[in-house]
């Protein structure tokens, strides 16, 4: 039998050639409590761009922060554990649902 190029014949050439792809994920939050006025859109900026992710917060009329993110499902996760580590004292309460990914978003920003 020949050597077939689909199905490598050592587990060690299949390790080298599998390209494994990192699910992408989609976050819409809105977090209430003494949220504005203590750099929460900035820090959620500084550590979205340190961490690769994108998508965009903003302070609402209401006295809430809205955010939407996107990124590597391990990137995400940190991100948001890290907004809670941060302002944990500030957060009264966090609404974040998934939404489907989108891509849209070339990088994070402050929107007005």
């Amino acid at each position: 039998m020949g050597s077939n190029p689909i199905f490598p014949t050592s587990l060690t050439g299949w390790l080298l050639t599998v390209d494994i792809m990192p699910i992408k994920k989609r976050y819409h939050a809105f977090y209430s409590g003494s949220v504005h006025g203590v750099g929460f859109r900035f820090t959620s900026e500084r550590l979205a761009s340190s961490l690769g992710i994108s998508g965009w917060v903003r302070n609402l009329s209401d006295g809430r922060v809205e955010l939407v993110c996107e990124g590597k499902e391990t990137a995400l996760a940190e991100f948001l554990k890290k907004i809670s580590d941060v302002f944990g004292g500030y957060i009264r309460s966090a609404d974040i649902r998934e939404e489907s990914y989108t891509g849209e978003f070339p990088d994070f920003d402050i929107r007005s």
